[in-house]
């Protein structure tokens, strides 16, 4: 599946939405926005929602699931859980109230967000269904790409936390004691490095919204005026501090690197492409879930 962006125009939601659509299998679409504002984004998707589960009631349509790949302009979005405490600084970043699990984050240019419009009841998934399929495929990608990246360091890897929702980068202290250990997600002899990438979600009548958001190659800065998801100190994290990322000139201006800095660095597109395809997976049933982490 080739991945389209075009400008949202947020007088013009629906229109595009539908104009959009990239069919991956018979029960999976993905749709694409760039430089999207958050607001009329979040509306088009409950009103899909809605649709959706009013097709399903009241006709017994099932219609496809799907995936929306948004790049956002700039803002922080405060969860149901949030907390106005965990704004430490107010900028012109807007801030708006949402409706999905969760604290507060931010979203914007560089960051890969990806929303799940799943129909739960028909996939026979739970709610910790949805989150590990989430985190796993986050887990899948981010951990393909430090293995494939020559500047990556080898006791790098991704993982997820039983005690708080998301994907965390880890580095091994030390070679681990096979004899006392035999589970491939432990924790053990790993320190936490920080956060790089958050989800929430939002179920409504065995429905799905909302989704995920990582970290590729934006500007960390904004994560400073808040407690990201609600965590004090939480140190937030971006792929390409720990793989080659080509840059937007370098993604437009193909001819300026040489051969081998192509081979060895990702695109945005690149690492959007391998994480559709995982879900797109586990979505046909190709894909089951490991055993949840650890704490």
């Amino acid at each position: 599946m080739s991945i389209i962006y075009f400008k949202l125009d947020n007088n013009k939601t629906d229109t595009l939405m539908q104009n959009d659509t990239q069919p991956l299998n018979n029960t999976l679409v993905s749709k694409s926005l760039s430089a999207a504002d958050y607001v009329p984004t979040l509306d088009a998707m409950l009103a899909r929602t809605l649709e959706r589960i009013d097709l399903k009631k009241r006709q017994g349509l099932h219609t496809p699931d799907e995936l929306w790949i948004v790049d956002h302009n700039d803002v922080y979005t405060l969860g149901q859980a949030g907390k106005e405490e965990h704004i430490l600084q107010r900028t012109d970043t807007p801030i708006i109230k949402t409706d999905r699990g969760g604290q507060v984050t931010w979203h914007g240019h560089g960051q890969l967000v990806i929303y799940w419009l799943f129909d739960l009841d028909s996939l026979k998934w739970s709610v910790r269904n949805l989150v590990s399929h989430a985190e796993q495929a986050i887990e899948d990608v981010i951990n393909d790409c430090l293995r494939s990246s020559p500047s990556s360091s080898d006791n790098i890897s991704a993982h997820a936390r039983r005690d708080a929702p998301g994907v965390y980068l880890y580095a091994d202290t030390g070679a681990t004691d096979d004899s006392t250990s035999t589970d491939d997600n432990s924790l053990d002899n790993k320190i936490m490095l920080g956060k790089m990438a958050s989800l929430g979600f939002k179920i409504k009548h065995g429905f799905s919204y909302h989704g995920i958001a990582i970290n590729l190659n934006c500007d960390l800065s904004s994560f400073n005026a808040i407690n990201p998801c609600g965590y004090a100190g939480m140190q937030m994290l971006r792929l390409s501090d720990f793989v080659a990322m080509q840059t937007d000139s370098e993604q437009t201006e193909p001819e300026a690197q040489t051969e081998q800095q192509m081979s060895d660095s990702f695109s945005y597109e690149t690492v959007t492409q391998k994480l559709i395809d995982n879900i797109a997976k586990r979505h046909a049933g190709l894909i089951e879930l490991r055993a949840i982490a650890p704490k």
